[in-house]
C-alpha cells in the first residue's frame, strides 16, 4: 500500500464481499455445498466464483454462503439458490466458475433458472 486512498480502496472491497455472505435484505440465497466431496470436486473456485461476479455487478439482493453436505455428491459441486420470499428453491449440479457466472447472470440478475445446469436436467 502506498496511500490512504488504497487502503480505502482494499476495505471498501472486503465490506462487499463481507456483505455477500451476511442476511441483509438478500432475496436470494446462493449455498454451496463445501463438504469433503463438495471441496474435492471443485467447489471452492465455484464459490469463489460466486462472490466475485455478484460483487463485481454490485448484488445488494444476494447472500452467497458456504453449508456441508448437500446429500447428492455423485453431483458435486451442488449450488442451492433459495428465493427467501416465496421459499422456492433450485438445485444446480457439477457446477464449475464458469457456470456460476453464468447463474449470477441469468438467474440471480435476470430470474431465469438455467435449467440445463439443474439436477432435474443431469439425473
Amino acid at each position: 500500500m502506498k496511500s490512504l486512498a488504497e487502503l480505502q480502496a482494499i476495505r471498501d472491497k472486503a465490506r462487499m464481499q463481507v456483505g455477500l455472505r451476511s442476511e441483509g435484505n438478500a432475496e436470494f440465497r446462493v449455498q454451496v455445498g463445501m463438504a469433503t466431496c463438495g471441496i474435492a470436486a471443485g467447489a471452492r473456485p465455484v464459490l469463489n466464483a460466486f462472490v466475485e461476479e455478484a460483487a463485481k455487478r454490485g448484488l445488494q439482493n444476494v447472500m452467497i454462503t458456504q453449508t456441508g453436505c448437500i446429500g447428492i455428491c455423485q453431483f458435486e459441486p451442488v449450488v442451492e439458490v433459495i428465493n427467501t420470499k416465496d421459499g422456492s428453491k433450485v438445485t444446480y449440479v457439477k457446477m464449475t466458475a464458469e457456470k456460476a457466472v453464468r447463474v449470477v447472470n441469468d438467474h440471480l440478475v435476470n430470474g431465469n433458472v438455467v435449467t440445463e445446469f439443474t439436477i432435474g436436467a443431469n439425473s
